[in-house]
Protein backbone atom coordinates (compact mmCIF):
# COMPACT_ATOMS: atom_id res chain seq x y z
CA UNK A 1 0.00 0.00 0.00
CA UNK A 2 1.59 3.31 -1.08
CA UNK A 3 2.07 5.73 1.80
CA UNK A 4 -0.30 8.31 0.31
CA UNK A 5 -3.23 6.00 1.14
CA UNK A 6 -2.54 6.64 4.83
CA UNK A 7 -3.47 10.28 4.33
CA UNK A 8 -6.42 9.70 1.99
CA UNK A 9 -7.82 6.57 3.59
CA UNK A 10 -8.15 4.88 0.20
CA UNK A 11 -6.32 4.16 -3.04
CA UNK A 12 -6.57 6.47 -6.03
CA UNK A 13 -7.85 3.46 -7.95
CA UNK A 14 -10.80 3.16 -5.55
CA UNK A 15 -12.31 6.36 -6.91
CA UNK A 16 -14.84 5.28 -9.51
CA UNK A 17 -15.15 8.59 -11.33
CA UNK A 18 -14.11 12.22 -11.33
CA UNK A 19 -17.36 13.01 -9.54
CA UNK A 20 -16.49 10.46 -6.85
CA UNK A 21 -13.01 11.96 -6.50
CA UNK A 22 -14.33 15.51 -6.20
CA UNK A 23 -16.95 14.52 -3.66
CA UNK A 24 -14.90 12.20 -1.46
CA UNK A 25 -11.29 13.43 -1.72
CA UNK A 26 -10.20 14.26 1.83
CA UNK A 27 -6.76 14.51 3.45
CA UNK A 28 -6.32 13.36 7.05
CA UNK A 29 -3.40 14.60 9.18
CA UNK A 30 -2.41 15.31 12.76
CA UNK A 31 -1.81 18.90 13.84
CA UNK A 32 1.93 18.24 14.20
CA UNK A 33 2.43 16.81 10.69
CA UNK A 34 6.03 17.10 9.47
CA UNK A 35 6.96 15.63 6.07
CA UNK A 36 10.49 14.82 7.21
CA UNK A 37 9.36 12.60 10.07
CA UNK A 38 5.92 11.44 8.92
CA UNK A 39 6.82 10.58 5.34
CA UNK A 40 10.58 10.18 4.83
CA UNK A 41 11.35 8.45 8.11
CA UNK A 42 8.30 6.20 7.70
CA UNK A 43 9.46 5.23 4.19
CA UNK A 44 12.93 4.59 5.58
CA UNK A 45 11.41 2.09 8.00
CA UNK A 46 8.96 0.47 5.59
CA UNK A 47 11.18 0.24 2.49
CA UNK A 48 14.73 1.19 3.51
CA UNK A 49 16.26 -0.09 0.29
CA UNK A 50 13.62 1.48 -1.94
CA UNK A 51 15.07 3.89 -4.50
CA UNK A 52 14.23 7.50 -3.65
CA UNK A 53 16.36 9.30 -6.24
CA UNK A 54 18.50 8.42 -9.21
CA UNK A 55 20.87 11.35 -9.64
CA UNK A 56 23.02 11.79 -12.73
CA UNK A 57 25.66 14.50 -13.08
CA UNK A 58 26.49 16.43 -16.23
CA UNK A 59 29.66 14.33 -16.50
CA UNK A 60 27.74 11.06 -16.25
CA UNK A 61 28.40 10.44 -12.55
CA UNK A 62 25.61 8.40 -10.98
CA UNK A 63 24.40 8.47 -7.38
CA UNK A 64 21.59 6.30 -6.03
CA UNK A 65 19.80 7.38 -2.86
CA UNK A 66 17.43 5.07 -0.97
CA UNK A 67 14.73 6.29 1.39
CA UNK A 68 16.95 5.24 4.28
CA UNK A 69 19.78 7.32 2.80
CA UNK A 70 17.51 10.36 2.64
CA UNK A 71 16.35 9.81 6.22
CA UNK A 72 19.87 9.52 7.63
CA UNK A 73 21.32 12.34 5.51
CA UNK A 74 18.47 14.66 6.48
CA UNK A 75 19.22 13.87 10.13
CA UNK A 76 22.83 14.83 9.50
CA UNK A 77 21.67 18.06 7.85
CA UNK A 78 19.40 18.90 10.78
CA UNK A 79 22.30 18.31 13.20
CA UNK A 80 24.60 20.42 11.04
CA UNK A 81 22.27 23.40 11.14
CA UNK A 82 21.58 22.98 14.84
CA UNK A 83 25.33 22.90 15.53
CA UNK A 84 25.66 26.22 13.66
CA UNK A 85 23.01 27.84 15.83
CA UNK A 86 20.16 27.66 13.35
CA UNK A 87 16.87 27.27 15.21
CA UNK A 88 13.18 26.82 14.54
CA UNK A 89 11.92 29.78 12.50
CA UNK A 90 15.35 30.87 11.22
CA UNK A 91 15.59 31.57 7.49
CA UNK A 92 18.01 29.51 5.37
CA UNK A 93 18.42 30.15 1.63
CA UNK A 94 19.28 27.19 -0.61
CA UNK A 95 20.96 27.88 -3.95
CA UNK A 96 21.81 24.34 -5.04
CA UNK A 97 20.70 24.03 -8.68
CA UNK A 98 20.11 20.30 -9.26
CA UNK A 99 22.74 19.14 -6.79
CA UNK A 100 21.67 16.11 -4.76
CA UNK A 101 22.45 18.03 -1.58
CA UNK A 102 19.22 19.99 -2.01
CA UNK A 103 16.95 17.06 -1.12
CA UNK A 104 18.35 16.02 2.22
CA UNK A 105 19.18 19.61 3.14
CA UNK A 106 15.57 20.67 2.58
CA UNK A 107 14.35 17.71 4.63
CA UNK A 108 16.82 18.51 7.40
CA UNK A 109 15.46 22.05 7.64
CA UNK A 110 11.92 20.66 7.80
CA UNK A 111 12.88 18.40 10.70
CA UNK A 112 14.65 21.19 12.55
CA UNK A 113 11.82 23.66 11.98
CA UNK A 114 13.91 26.24 10.12
CA UNK A 115 12.40 27.93 7.05
CA UNK A 116 13.82 26.89 3.68
CA UNK A 117 14.04 29.48 0.88
CA UNK A 118 14.90 27.84 -2.46
CA UNK A 119 16.51 30.29 -4.90
CA UNK A 120 17.97 30.22 -8.39
CA UNK A 121 21.72 30.32 -9.02
CA UNK A 122 21.08 33.07 -11.60
CA UNK A 123 20.69 35.76 -8.93
CA UNK A 124 23.12 38.66 -8.89
CA UNK A 125 24.56 40.53 -5.92
CA UNK A 126 21.71 43.04 -6.07
CA UNK A 127 19.17 40.21 -5.89
CA UNK A 128 20.86 38.71 -2.84
CA UNK A 129 20.91 42.04 -1.00
CA UNK A 130 17.18 42.50 -1.43
CA UNK A 131 16.21 38.91 -0.63
CA UNK A 132 18.47 38.44 2.37
CA UNK A 133 17.37 41.68 3.98
CA UNK A 134 13.69 41.30 3.15
CA UNK A 135 13.52 37.80 4.67
CA UNK A 136 16.18 38.23 7.41
CA UNK A 137 18.15 35.31 6.01
CA UNK A 138 20.50 33.87 8.61
CA UNK A 139 22.39 31.35 6.49
CA UNK A 140 22.97 30.40 2.86
CA UNK A 141 23.91 26.99 1.47
CA UNK A 142 25.01 27.32 -2.14
CA UNK A 143 26.46 25.27 -4.95
CA UNK A 144 30.17 25.28 -5.65
CA UNK A 145 29.35 25.64 -9.35
CA UNK A 146 29.21 28.87 -11.33
CA UNK A 147 29.96 32.15 -9.56
CA UNK A 148 27.33 31.97 -6.80
CA UNK A 149 29.81 32.49 -3.95
CA UNK A 150 31.25 35.55 -5.71
CA UNK A 151 27.82 37.17 -6.03
CA UNK A 152 26.99 36.42 -2.39
CA UNK A 153 30.32 37.82 -1.19
CA UNK A 154 29.75 40.97 -3.23
CA UNK A 155 26.35 41.38 -1.60
CA UNK A 156 27.44 40.44 1.93
CA UNK A 157 28.46 43.92 3.21
CA UNK A 158 24.88 45.08 2.61
CA UNK A 159 23.21 41.94 4.00
CA UNK A 160 22.27 42.83 7.56
CA UNK A 161 21.28 39.42 8.94
CA UNK A 162 23.46 36.84 7.17
CA UNK A 163 25.73 35.12 9.69
CA UNK A 164 26.79 31.92 7.94
CA UNK A 165 27.64 30.72 4.44
CA UNK A 166 28.24 27.14 3.32
CA UNK A 167 29.28 25.86 -0.10
CA UNK A 168 29.18 22.40 -1.68
CA UNK A 169 31.57 20.43 -3.90
CA UNK A 170 34.63 21.26 -1.81
CA UNK A 171 35.01 24.77 -3.21
CA UNK A 172 37.53 26.60 -1.03
CA UNK A 173 36.49 30.20 -0.38
CA UNK A 174 37.60 32.26 2.64
CA UNK A 175 34.77 32.65 5.13
CA UNK A 176 32.75 29.78 3.67
CA UNK A 177 31.98 26.46 5.39
CA UNK A 178 32.73 23.25 3.48
CA UNK A 179 29.19 21.90 3.67
CA UNK A 180 29.83 18.37 2.41
CA UNK A 181 32.84 17.83 4.67
CA UNK A 182 31.17 19.07 7.83
CA UNK A 183 27.92 17.25 7.10
CA UNK A 184 29.81 13.97 6.83
CA UNK A 185 30.95 14.31 10.42
CA UNK A 186 27.47 14.84 11.87
CA UNK A 187 25.39 12.26 13.70
CA UNK A 188 22.72 10.55 11.62
CA UNK A 189 20.33 10.48 14.59
CA UNK A 190 17.98 13.44 15.07
CA UNK A 191 15.05 12.93 17.49
CA UNK A 192 11.82 14.69 16.73
CA UNK A 193 11.89 18.03 18.60
CA UNK A 194 9.56 18.56 21.51
CA UNK A 195 8.69 21.59 23.61
CA UNK A 196 9.49 24.95 22.05
CA UNK A 197 11.30 23.30 19.15
CA UNK A 198 8.33 21.17 18.13
CA UNK A 199 6.89 21.91 14.70
CA UNK A 200 3.20 22.23 14.01
CA UNK A 201 1.25 21.87 10.78
CA UNK A 202 0.46 25.60 10.67
CA UNK A 203 4.07 26.73 11.26
CA UNK A 204 6.07 28.35 8.46
CA UNK A 205 8.04 25.71 6.57
CA UNK A 206 8.90 27.15 3.19
CA UNK A 207 9.16 30.50 1.43
CA UNK A 208 9.54 31.56 -2.19
CA UNK A 209 10.27 34.90 -3.78
CA UNK A 210 7.98 35.42 -6.74
CA UNK A 211 8.06 38.18 -9.32
CA UNK A 212 5.40 40.89 -9.41
CA UNK A 213 4.77 43.94 -11.54
CA UNK A 214 4.26 46.70 -9.02
CA UNK A 215 7.18 46.12 -6.71
CA UNK A 216 10.07 43.88 -5.82
CA UNK A 217 9.54 40.11 -5.56
CA UNK A 218 6.85 39.00 -3.12
CA UNK A 219 7.63 36.58 -0.30
CA UNK A 220 5.17 33.68 -0.46
CA UNK A 221 5.16 31.44 2.59
CA UNK A 222 3.71 27.96 3.08
CA UNK A 223 3.10 25.92 6.22
CA UNK A 224 3.88 22.26 6.94
CA UNK A 225 0.72 21.07 5.19
CA UNK A 226 2.09 22.24 1.82
CA UNK A 227 3.58 18.84 0.83
CA UNK A 228 0.15 17.25 1.19
CA UNK A 229 -1.17 19.68 -1.40
CA UNK A 230 1.03 17.73 -3.79
CA UNK A 231 -0.81 14.46 -3.23
CA UNK A 232 -2.88 15.57 -6.22
CA UNK A 233 0.20 16.65 -8.16
CA UNK A 234 2.23 13.48 -7.80
CA UNK A 235 -0.19 10.66 -7.14
CA UNK A 236 -3.10 11.73 -9.37
CA UNK A 237 -1.89 14.20 -12.01
CA UNK A 238 1.67 12.92 -12.57
CA UNK A 239 0.27 9.45 -11.93
CA UNK A 240 3.55 8.28 -10.40
CA UNK A 241 3.96 4.55 -10.00
CA UNK A 242 5.18 2.71 -6.91
CA UNK A 243 8.78 1.74 -7.72
CA UNK A 244 8.58 3.83 -10.91
CA UNK A 245 10.89 6.68 -11.95
CA UNK A 246 9.46 10.18 -12.33
CA UNK A 247 11.26 12.93 -14.22
CA UNK A 248 10.26 16.58 -13.88
CA UNK A 249 12.60 19.01 -15.60
CA UNK A 250 13.20 21.86 -13.18
CA UNK A 251 15.99 23.56 -11.27
CA UNK A 252 15.52 23.50 -7.49
CA UNK A 253 15.48 27.30 -7.44
CA UNK A 254 11.94 27.22 -8.82
CA UNK A 255 8.70 26.11 -7.20
CA UNK A 256 8.13 23.57 -9.97
CA UNK A 257 10.90 21.44 -8.47
CA UNK A 258 8.78 20.91 -5.36
CA UNK A 259 5.84 20.02 -7.58
CA UNK A 260 7.74 17.29 -9.38
CA UNK A 261 10.92 16.26 -7.60
CA UNK A 262 10.07 15.39 -4.01
CA UNK A 263 6.78 15.72 -2.11
CA UNK A 264 4.01 14.08 -4.16
CA UNK A 265 6.35 11.63 -5.86
CA UNK A 266 7.63 10.16 -2.61
CA UNK A 267 4.12 10.06 -1.14
CA UNK A 268 3.40 7.79 -4.11
CA UNK A 269 6.62 5.84 -3.38
CA UNK A 270 8.07 6.58 -6.80
CA UNK A 271 11.73 7.36 -7.25
CA UNK A 272 12.62 10.70 -8.83
CA UNK A 273 15.13 11.08 -11.62
CA UNK A 274 17.39 14.13 -11.37
CA UNK A 275 19.72 15.04 -14.20
CA UNK A 276 22.13 17.83 -13.29
CA UNK A 277 22.58 19.16 -16.83
CA UNK A 278 23.98 22.61 -17.62
CA UNK A 279 22.05 23.37 -20.80
CA UNK A 280 18.88 21.77 -22.12
CA UNK A 281 19.38 19.51 -25.14
CA UNK A 282 16.42 17.52 -26.43
CA UNK A 283 18.52 14.58 -27.73
CA UNK A 284 20.38 14.44 -24.41
CA UNK A 285 17.18 14.43 -22.36
CA UNK A 286 15.53 11.81 -24.57
CA UNK A 287 18.63 9.65 -24.31
CA UNK A 288 18.50 9.81 -20.52
CA UNK A 289 14.80 8.93 -20.51
CA UNK A 290 15.59 5.88 -22.61
CA UNK A 291 18.65 4.78 -20.60
CA UNK A 292 17.09 5.10 -17.16
CA UNK A 293 13.60 3.89 -18.14
CA UNK A 294 11.63 6.93 -17.02
CA UNK A 295 7.99 5.97 -16.37
CA UNK A 296 6.31 9.36 -15.82
CA UNK A 297 7.40 12.73 -17.18
CA UNK A 298 6.65 16.43 -16.77
CA UNK A 299 8.16 19.39 -18.63
CA UNK A 300 7.07 22.86 -19.77
CA UNK A 301 5.62 23.15 -23.29
CA UNK A 302 8.83 24.85 -24.46
CA UNK A 303 10.79 21.65 -23.93
CA UNK A 304 8.16 19.48 -25.58
CA UNK A 305 8.45 21.83 -28.57
CA UNK A 306 12.15 21.03 -28.86
CA UNK A 307 11.62 17.32 -28.32
CA UNK A 308 9.05 16.82 -31.07
CA UNK A 309 11.57 18.23 -33.55
CA UNK A 310 13.71 15.15 -32.91
CA UNK A 311 13.26 11.75 -34.52
CA UNK A 312 11.53 10.17 -31.53
CA UNK A 313 11.58 6.76 -33.23
CA UNK A 314 15.32 6.65 -32.45
CA UNK A 315 14.60 6.47 -28.72
CA UNK A 316 13.13 3.58 -26.78
CA UNK A 317 10.52 5.31 -24.62
CA UNK A 318 8.54 2.12 -24.00
CA UNK A 319 8.82 2.53 -20.21
CA UNK A 320 7.04 5.89 -20.39
CA UNK A 321 3.43 5.65 -19.21
CA UNK A 322 2.20 9.20 -18.55
CA UNK A 323 3.10 12.78 -19.52
CA UNK A 324 2.15 16.15 -18.07
CA UNK A 325 2.93 19.82 -18.60
CA UNK A 326 2.54 23.16 -16.81
CA UNK A 327 4.04 26.64 -16.79
CA UNK A 328 2.39 28.03 -19.90
CA UNK A 329 -0.34 27.15 -22.40
CA UNK A 330 0.25 23.98 -24.41
CA UNK A 331 0.16 24.46 -28.15
CA UNK A 332 -2.33 22.02 -29.76
CA UNK A 333 0.19 21.14 -32.48
CA UNK A 334 2.75 20.12 -29.85
CA UNK A 335 0.14 17.94 -28.15
CA UNK A 336 -0.84 16.29 -31.42
CA UNK A 337 2.70 15.63 -32.60
CA UNK A 338 3.76 14.20 -29.23
CA UNK A 339 0.72 11.91 -29.18
CA UNK A 340 1.29 10.80 -32.78
CA UNK A 341 4.95 10.02 -32.12
CA UNK A 342 4.70 8.44 -28.66
CA UNK A 343 1.07 7.35 -28.38
CA UNK A 344 0.82 9.34 -25.14
CA UNK A 345 -1.43 12.26 -24.29
CA UNK A 346 -0.07 15.29 -22.44
CA UNK A 347 -2.17 16.30 -19.43
CA UNK A 348 -2.06 19.98 -18.49
CA UNK A 349 -2.08 21.48 -15.02
CA UNK A 350 -2.27 24.99 -13.58
CA UNK A 351 -1.09 26.51 -10.33
CA UNK A 352 1.06 29.26 -8.86
CA UNK A 353 3.82 29.77 -6.34
CA UNK A 354 0.95 30.59 -3.97
CA UNK A 355 -0.81 27.29 -4.69
CA UNK A 356 -0.20 23.71 -5.62
CA UNK A 357 -2.00 22.09 -8.55
CA UNK A 358 -5.48 23.64 -8.52
CA UNK A 359 -6.72 23.12 -12.08
CA UNK A 360 -6.02 20.08 -14.20
CA UNK A 361 -6.79 17.56 -16.89
CA UNK A 362 -6.78 14.39 -14.80
CA UNK A 363 -5.96 10.90 -15.99
CA UNK A 364 -7.86 8.58 -16.32
CA UNK A 365 -11.18 10.43 -16.13
CA UNK A 366 -10.66 13.36 -18.50
CA UNK A 367 -9.93 13.73 -22.17
CA UNK A 368 -7.65 16.79 -22.53
CA UNK A 369 -9.43 19.64 -24.32
CA UNK A 370 -6.76 21.32 -26.39
CA UNK A 371 -6.18 24.87 -25.20
CA UNK A 372 -8.09 24.42 -21.95
CA UNK A 373 -6.59 24.55 -18.47
CA UNK A 374 -9.00 21.83 -17.44
CA UNK A 375 -11.31 21.60 -14.43
CA UNK A 376 -10.78 22.62 -10.79
CA UNK A 377 -8.84 19.97 -8.89
CA UNK A 378 -10.46 18.24 -5.86
CA UNK A 379 -10.46 20.43 -2.79
CA UNK A 380 -10.00 23.57 -4.89
CA UNK A 381 -13.17 25.59 -5.36
CA UNK A 382 -12.24 27.83 -8.27
CA UNK A 383 -14.48 30.57 -9.54
CA UNK A 384 -14.16 33.23 -12.22
CA UNK A 385 -15.26 36.64 -10.97
CA UNK A 386 -15.68 40.17 -12.31
CA UNK A 387 -14.00 43.20 -10.67
CA UNK A 388 -16.87 43.41 -8.13
CA UNK A 389 -16.36 39.79 -7.07
CA UNK A 390 -19.46 38.46 -8.81
CA UNK A 391 -19.22 35.12 -10.57
CA UNK A 392 -18.97 35.47 -14.33
CA UNK A 393 -21.30 33.53 -16.59
CA UNK A 394 -19.91 31.01 -19.08
CA UNK A 395 -17.85 32.61 -21.81
CA UNK A 396 -17.15 35.84 -19.91
CA UNK A 397 -13.56 36.56 -18.93
CA UNK A 398 -12.82 37.30 -15.30
CA UNK A 399 -10.22 36.68 -12.61
CA UNK A 400 -9.59 33.17 -11.35
CA UNK A 401 -10.20 33.06 -7.60
CA UNK A 402 -10.07 30.36 -4.91
CA UNK A 403 -12.95 30.15 -2.45
CA UNK A 404 -11.75 29.71 1.15
CA UNK A 405 -14.92 30.11 3.27
CA UNK A 406 -15.12 27.70 6.17
CA UNK A 407 -18.59 26.52 5.19
CA UNK A 408 -17.17 25.15 1.96
CA UNK A 409 -14.13 23.50 3.52
CA UNK A 410 -11.86 26.46 4.21
CA UNK A 411 -8.29 26.83 3.00
CA UNK A 412 -7.29 23.97 0.68
CA UNK A 413 -4.09 22.02 1.24
CA UNK A 414 -1.37 23.72 -0.78
CA UNK A 415 -2.70 27.28 -0.65
CA UNK A 416 -0.16 29.70 0.77
CA UNK A 417 -0.56 31.26 4.21
CA UNK A 418 0.24 34.81 3.18
CA UNK A 419 2.87 37.22 1.92
CA UNK A 420 5.61 37.42 4.52
CA UNK A 421 5.81 40.78 6.28
CA UNK A 422 3.18 42.28 3.99
CA UNK A 423 -0.27 42.11 5.58
CA UNK A 424 -1.55 44.80 3.24
CA UNK A 425 -0.69 42.79 0.14
CA UNK A 426 -2.09 39.63 1.72
CA UNK A 427 -5.41 41.37 2.45
CA UNK A 428 -5.48 42.88 -1.04
CA UNK A 429 -5.08 39.45 -2.63
CA UNK A 430 -7.13 37.44 -0.15
CA UNK A 431 -10.34 38.95 1.19
CA UNK A 432 -14.03 38.12 1.51
CA UNK A 433 -13.10 34.42 1.49
CA UNK A 434 -11.60 34.73 -1.99
CA UNK A 435 -7.95 34.41 -2.90
CA UNK A 436 -7.41 36.41 -6.08
CA UNK A 437 -4.86 34.69 -8.32
CA UNK A 438 -4.33 37.64 -10.66
CA UNK A 439 -4.82 35.30 -13.63
CA UNK A 440 -7.76 35.68 -15.96
CA UNK A 441 -9.80 33.05 -17.75
CA UNK A 442 -13.33 32.15 -18.78
CA UNK A 443 -15.37 29.03 -18.16
CA UNK A 444 -17.22 27.14 -20.84
CA UNK A 445 -20.61 25.46 -20.40
CA UNK A 446 -18.97 22.28 -19.09
CA UNK A 447 -16.95 24.12 -16.45
CA UNK A 448 -13.60 23.90 -18.23
CA UNK A 449 -11.36 26.95 -17.74
CA UNK A 450 -9.69 28.69 -20.68
CA UNK A 451 -6.71 30.86 -19.81
CA UNK A 452 -6.65 34.45 -21.08
CA UNK A 453 -3.73 36.19 -19.40
CA UNK A 454 -2.13 37.62 -16.30
CA UNK A 455 -3.63 40.71 -14.77
CA UNK A 456 -0.32 41.99 -13.43
CA UNK A 457 1.62 41.42 -16.67
CA UNK A 458 4.07 38.81 -15.42
CA UNK A 459 5.82 37.32 -18.45
CA UNK A 460 6.22 33.54 -18.76
CA UNK A 461 9.22 32.75 -20.93
CA UNK A 462 10.61 29.21 -21.26
CA UNK A 463 9.03 28.30 -17.93
CA UNK A 464 10.46 31.36 -16.11
CA UNK A 465 8.18 33.96 -14.55
CA UNK A 466 9.58 37.43 -15.16
CA UNK A 467 8.23 40.55 -13.49
CA UNK A 468 8.44 43.68 -15.68
CA UNK A 469 9.22 45.92 -12.69
CA UNK A 470 12.62 44.33 -12.08
CA UNK A 471 13.63 44.60 -15.74
CA UNK A 472 12.35 48.16 -15.97
CA UNK A 473 14.24 49.11 -12.82
CA UNK A 474 17.45 47.70 -14.28
CA UNK A 475 16.96 49.58 -17.56
CA UNK A 476 16.21 52.82 -15.75
CA UNK A 477 19.65 52.63 -14.14
CA UNK A 478 21.23 53.20 -17.57
CA UNK A 479 21.77 56.88 -18.41
CA UNK A 480 20.31 56.52 -21.89
CA UNK A 481 16.86 55.44 -20.65
CA UNK A 482 14.31 58.11 -19.84
CA UNK A 483 11.44 55.74 -19.28
CA UNK A 484 10.46 52.27 -20.41
CA UNK A 485 7.82 49.56 -20.35
CA UNK A 486 8.47 45.82 -20.40
CA UNK A 487 5.98 43.40 -21.94
CA UNK A 488 5.89 39.91 -23.36
CA UNK A 489 5.84 39.15 -27.06
CA UNK A 490 4.53 35.75 -28.25
CA UNK A 491 7.32 33.44 -29.37
CA UNK A 492 6.85 30.01 -31.00
CA UNK A 493 9.65 28.42 -28.95
CA UNK A 494 9.74 30.21 -25.58
CA UNK A 495 6.03 30.98 -25.27
CA UNK A 496 6.89 34.66 -24.74
CA UNK A 497 10.07 36.71 -24.91
CA UNK A 498 10.78 39.89 -22.99
CA UNK A 499 10.42 43.12 -24.92
CA UNK A 500 11.41 46.59 -23.70
CA UNK A 501 9.80 49.68 -25.22
CA UNK A 502 12.20 52.51 -24.45
CA UNK A 503 12.07 56.30 -24.53
CA UNK A 504 15.66 57.57 -24.73
CA UNK A 505 17.09 60.46 -22.81
CA UNK A 506 18.19 63.55 -24.71
CA UNK A 507 21.41 63.07 -26.62
CA UNK A 508 20.94 59.35 -27.25
CA UNK A 509 19.82 57.59 -30.42
CA UNK A 510 18.63 54.05 -30.92
CA UNK A 511 21.16 51.70 -32.50
CA UNK A 512 22.20 48.06 -32.54
CA UNK A 513 25.17 48.98 -30.38
CA UNK A 514 22.94 50.62 -27.74
CA UNK A 515 20.54 47.69 -27.82
CA UNK A 516 23.40 45.32 -27.08
CA UNK A 517 24.65 47.61 -24.33
CA UNK A 518 21.23 47.77 -22.66
CA UNK A 519 20.81 44.02 -22.89
CA UNK A 520 24.18 43.43 -21.26
CA UNK A 521 23.36 46.02 -18.61
CA UNK A 522 20.20 44.12 -17.62
CA UNK A 523 22.11 40.82 -17.58
CA UNK A 524 24.57 42.29 -15.08
CA UNK A 525 21.96 44.12 -12.97
CA UNK A 526 19.56 41.25 -12.43
CA UNK A 527 19.26 37.56 -13.28
CA UNK A 528 20.49 37.17 -16.91
CA UNK A 529 17.44 35.26 -18.16
CA UNK A 530 15.32 38.40 -17.63
CA UNK A 531 17.06 40.54 -20.25
CA UNK A 532 14.91 41.96 -23.08
CA UNK A 533 15.51 40.05 -26.31
CA UNK A 534 13.65 42.79 -28.18
CA UNK A 535 14.13 46.54 -27.65
CA UNK A 536 12.02 49.09 -29.48
CA UNK A 537 12.77 52.81 -29.31
CA UNK A 538 9.80 55.20 -29.29
CA UNK A 539 9.18 58.90 -28.73
CA UNK A 540 6.65 58.33 -25.95
CA UNK A 541 4.83 55.55 -24.13
CA UNK A 542 1.04 55.13 -24.19
CA UNK A 543 -0.40 56.26 -20.85
CA UNK A 544 -3.65 56.68 -19.00
CA UNK A 545 -4.95 60.09 -17.97
CA UNK A 546 -3.40 59.56 -14.55
CA UNK A 547 -0.01 58.89 -16.13
CA UNK A 548 0.13 55.11 -15.80
CA UNK A 549 1.75 53.23 -18.67
CA UNK A 550 -0.74 51.23 -20.77
CA UNK A 551 1.18 48.02 -21.39
CA UNK A 552 -1.96 46.49 -22.83
CA UNK A 553 -1.79 48.98 -25.71
CA UNK A 554 1.81 48.01 -26.40
CA UNK A 555 0.83 44.34 -26.53
CA UNK A 556 -2.12 45.08 -28.80
CA UNK A 557 0.12 47.03 -31.19
CA UNK A 558 2.61 44.17 -31.26
CA UNK A 559 -0.15 41.70 -32.12
CA UNK A 560 -1.24 43.90 -35.04
CA UNK A 561 2.30 43.84 -36.42
CA UNK A 562 2.45 40.03 -36.47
Amino acid sequence: MPLYEKFLGRSRDDFASLEDLNRNYKVHIHDDFNYGFDVIDVLAEEKPDGLAMMWVGADGEERRFTFRDMSLLSNKAANFFAAKGVKKGDMVMLVLKRGYQFWYTLLGLHKLGAVAIPATHLLTAKDYVYRCNAASVKMLVVTGDNDVTEHVDEALPKCETVELRAVTKGKEVPGWIDYDAELAGMSDVFPRPEGEGKTWAKDMMLMFFTSGTTGYPKMVWHDYTYPLGHLLTGCFWHRVEENGLHFTISDTGWGKALWGKIYGQWLGESAVFTYDFEKFSAPDILGKMEKYRVTTFCAPPTMYRYMIKEDLAKYDLSALRHCTTAGEALNPEVYSQWKNKTGLKIFEGFGQTETTLCCWTAFPWMQPRLGSMGLPAPGWRLTVVDPEGRECPAGVTGEICVRTDEAGGGKPFGLFSGYFRDDELTKKSWHDDLYHTGDTAYKDELGFLWYVGRIDDVIKSSGYRIGPFEVESALMEHPSVLECAVTGVPDPVRGFVVKATVVLAQGYGGSEALTKELQNHVKHSTAPYKYPRIIEYVEELPKTISGKIRRVEIRENDQKKQ
